[in-house]
């Protein structure tokens, strides 16, 4: 009879089947471990590369606000020359001061006219001598001297001299800092306004004649005395109103 092959043992068979498998995993694991480098050599050339590039790359330009070139264009150009120095300071005006100063200079002028016409009889002014406006008869009449000793044309003339002085771009800007010139502006014009009512009354009732020259000084010496008058008050409410804030 043939001899029976005792059984492998258990024993054997797995010492045996160990160093298959762990030279199975050490390769499965030089496998992995060469991936890994492999991929992580790529993600780290990929890195160098971006930083490469990132640190090479020129930093973008920046652009410059758009603030400070819109106000260099809006600004006004500045004056240059005599006269566009002269002109500067009315470009800064509002539209009351300007109004007071232009209704100021015609005053002016109206009074230096009639202030010729009273010293030069061989003057006769631009105006009717018939019926209810009659120009002769008012500036030749005893009303037109005040106290028998004042031309009615020469306080106007003063009063007008005085008013293109402070209704000027420089007397506007002054009254700023200075409320002396404010409230002298205010207190001429307040007697003005009171000196215009008396001739009014004169020529209507006592001379019973209109002067149109006179006529029209009295009327921009009233319309002076609106825009003062609103001025001061517009600005003494809104520095109250500062002074509160």
């Amino acid at each position: 009879m043939a001899s029976r092959k005792p059984p492998a043992r258990a024993g054997n068979t797995r010492q045996q089947q160990r160093p298959s498998g762990g030279r199975g995993g050490a390769a499965s694991r030089s496998r992995s471990s060469r991936n890994e480098a492999t991929a992580g050599g790529g993600s780290g050339t990929a890195t160098n590369q971006a930083g490469g590039r990132g640190a090479g790359a020129a930093p973008a330009a920046r652009k410059p606000p758009t603030g400070g070139t819109t106000a260099s264009k809006v600004a006004a150009p500045a004056a240059k020359g005599p006269l566009g120095r002269l002109i500067a300071p009315f470009r800064s005006m509002g539209w009351l001061p300007l109004a007071t100063f232009v209704l100021s200079l015609y005053g002016l002028g109206a009074s230096i006219y009639l202030t010729i016409a009273h010293y030069d009889t061989s003057i006769r002014l631009a105006c009717t001598d018939n019926g209810l406006v009659n120009c002769q008869a008012v500036t030749t009449s005893s009303q037109s001297v005040v106290f028998g000793i004042f031309p009615v044309a020469v306080l106007g003339l003063a009063f007008f001299v005085f008013m293109v002085a402070v209704n000027s771009p420089w007397g506007w800007r002054l009254s700023r800092s200075q409320p002396i010139v404010r409230w002298s502006r205010l207190g001429s014009v307040i007697v003005g306004m009171g000196f215009v009512i008396y001739l009014i009354y004169a020529e209507l009732i006592q001379i019973n004649a209109i002067c149109l020259w006179c006529t029209s000084v009295h009327a921009a010496t009233f319309l002076i005395f609106v825009l003062v008058v609103f001025h001061t008050s517009f600005a003494g409410s809104s520095a109250a109103s500062s002074a509160r804030r």
